[in-house]
């Protein structure tokens, strides 16, 4: 007998566990072809409780309304269109196994409710695909859709996840689910406070959620009510009108009658040229219709008009507060704490985040002034074309570019031969232009903007009216992402790398050079300069030369990050001579301290107005001349000539 019972279980086993998954959908096949959010579930779990391998693709094909099924015999198939017919497979396999003709099969079209749920019952296959991409699309799904039920699968999925990436975005979904879904209460309190150090926009989502409230009316504030805060009938938060109606909403009050309704119960009631006792042509005031009203409300039955001091009592005698949908006072009130800290943690990386691109702004604007205070500085010429220069610097980076196709080698030749160009125009200019209206400033200027005009309509000639690209290499592609509030493009970093560069190698050659020496000597002191042996004019060649080399140089830099035009320089020599004059004439260190200030400047005014940029330029341009007003040599100011001008 125990052999006979033996053998029958062990066949019971082998006809159990050879179950196809055909056989599962047969059991119960009005649930799969005619399914309902309530009926759904129970098909669900039998289906994942058996284990078998081929359904997560049913569950997907069925989600997509890809399952037919035949009508002579109620099998389930995957069905694809051809012809007028369908092209049938098998549900276990997925091999072909015939086709169907127009009416043979029915297509299984699930409502979007029903595939809402198998999409939550299929994530827990897909957290532990073995291919990324589905783990990945399963976290994408419960990223955007977060259910109760999603938070047991994604914990059993984290200890075999072997990606450190797709691990890490699972531990800190299974964090925000806790902090919405866990039943334990101290548990979800502990995934609440751990969030505010999260300062993502998803978890600061979930702890609004959490404070999510709506206002109450009652006779007094129930003991159990988690209150928000207390709310207060006339304010700004509560008008007057929004209370009465909310006690009568809450059948604390009865409605007001209104307008209208006096109106229409006034006609209803018009005979013989009289509401009431009340002729029609004495109604021609709200209080007069007002009283006909009161006089014929009783008789007919109408609800009786509510004064306003009667609306005042009816405030004055019940309470309003901000009611928490969270009951638990615990975990809205860790829940606050923890989106406080969330917050200040936000405006601190954003105080970081203005202060990067302040930095790589100033960075831009002293590349680009350098050169001009330097020939302003010694030669006291307001040159007008200056922004010309870092054009030609762009365009010299372009035409490099078109003719060597490796970025990186590109950009290596082009910031030496951007210096050469823009170099020898500048000697060119100061030859043929500067030195012949030396101590005139107001030709010079005339003259330089003349200049700047014409270069411009060459550029227009050569280069055509549209953008040029100038492509950075693929190394400064991308950006440093500290998190979602704080980054920073890394072509930004290498401008601001060039532009430490170019304050140490100028110091360097100011400071340490012949060069340096003879320049500083000219700025200070041309005459005496000259009595000592030093030629005025070959230094002011030199000098006119080097800061138009730097201009080339800085429009290379630039050219990486702003478009490359034959106006671009105009773009740049307003907030160059602004960084000049603000900073000091003719100083390394004050153009670098006037850039400082413009661009923290700039940047701090378009936070506090982001949508008018040309508006924060405005109050920049007024608070510089207000600036200047009670320090006219600038942050740092030079002696010699350059003060003096």
């Amino acid at each position: 007998m125990r052999i006979v019972l033996a053998l029958i279980a062990a066949l019971w086993a082998s006809m159990a566990s050879a179950q196809t998954l055909q056989d599962l959908l047969q059991a119960d096949p009005e649930a799969i072809s005619d399914p309902s959010r309530r009926t759904v579930g129970e098909v669900l779990d039998r289906l994942v409780a058996s284990g078998l391998p081929e359904v997560p693709t049913f569950l997907e094909r069925w989600q997509a309304k890809e399952v037919v099924q035949r009508q002579s015999d109620g099998l389930f198939f995957y069905g694809t269109k051809e012809g007028g017919g369908h092209v049938l497979f098998d549900v276990s396999s997925g091999e072909e196994v015939g086709h169907s003709g127009p009416r043979e099969v029915d297509e299984l079209r699930p409502n979007a409710g029903v595939r809402g749920v198998i999409g939550s019952a299929l994530i827990q296959f897909q957290l532990s695909d073995p291919d990324i991409a589905r783990r990945q699309a399963a976290l994408d799904a419960i990223a955007k859709d977060p259910a109760p039920e999603q938070l047991e699968p994604l914990r059993a999925s984290l200890e075999g996840e072997d990606d450190p990436g797709v691990l890490a975005r699972k531990e800190r979904l299974e964090n925000l689910l806790a902090a919405r879904f866990e039943a334990d209460p101290e548990a979800r309190i502990a995934a609440i406070e751990a969030l505010g150090s999260d300062i993502t926009v998803e978890a600061r989502a979930v702890l609004n959620q959490i404070l999510s409230s709506e206002p109450r009316a009652a006779d007094a504030i129930p003991a159990e009510a988690n209150v928000a805060w207390k709310l207060t009938p006339g304010s700004d938060e509560l008008p007057r009108e929004a209370a009465y109606v909310m006690l009568v909403e809450a059948g604390l009050a009865p409605p007001r009658v209104t307008e209208n309704a006096i109106r229409d119960a006034l006609v209803a009631a018009l005979a013989g040229g009289k509401v009431g006792d009340a002729p029609v042509a004495t109604l021609g005031s709200d209080e007069a219709r007002h009283a006909a009203y009161d006089a014929i409300a009783p008789a007919r039955g109408l609800p009786p008009r509510i004064s306003e001091e009667e609306v005042d009592a009816a405030l004055g005698s019940h309470a309003f507060w901000q009611d928490y949908a969270e009951k638990d006072a615990a975990i809205t009130g860790a829940a606050e704490r923890a989106l406080a800290s969330a917050v200040t943690r936000v405006s601190l990386y954003q105080a970081a985040d203005i202060a990067l691109d302040a930095i790589s702004l100033a960075s831009i604007y002293f590349l680009a002034a350098i050169g001009l205070a330097i020939t302003f500085g010694v030669m006291g010429v307001i040159n007008m074309a200056h922004g010309e220069f870092i054009m030609m610097g762009a365009y010299t980076g372009y035409v490099v570019q078109t003719l060597v196709p490796d970025y990186t080698l590109s950009l290596i030749l082009a910031l030496p031969l951007a210096f050469a160009v823009t170099f020898a125009a500048g000697v060119a200019m100061e030859r043929l232009v500067i030195r012949h209206l030396a101590h005139r400033p107001l030709e010079t200027l005339l003259a330089t903007f003349g200049i700047s005009i014409a270069l411009q309509q060459i550029a227009k000639n050569i280069f055509g009216t549209q953008a040029r690209p100038l492509t950075s290499p693929s190394w400064l592609d991308g950006a440093w992402i500290v998190n979602d509030v704080l980054g920073i493009a890394y072509i930004r970093i290498a401008i601001f790398v060039l532009a430490l560069l170019f304050l140490g190698l100028l110091l360097f050659i100011l400071n340490r050079t012949r060069l340096g020496l003879e320049v500083r000597a000219v700025t200070q002191n041309p005459g005496m300069a000259a009595s000592m042996g030093i030629d005025p004019d070959r230094i002011a060649m030199l000098t006119f030369g080097l800061g138009s080399g730097i201009a080339g140089i800085a429009g290379v830099a630039i050219g990486l990050y702003a478009k490359v035009t034959s106006e671009m320089g105009s773009d740049y020599i307003v907030q160059s001579f602004m960084t000049v004059v603000v900073g000091g004439v003719g100083n390394v260190w004050g153009t670098l301290a006037g850039a400082s200030l413009i661009g923290i400047l700039q940047k701090g005014i378009e936070w506090f107005n982001p949508s008018n940029t040309l508006a924060a330029q405005t109050y920049m341009i007024l608070f510089i001349i207000a600036f200047i007003q009670f320090r006219p040599r600038g942050i740092v100011a030079m002696k010699g000539r350059a003060a003096g001008a």
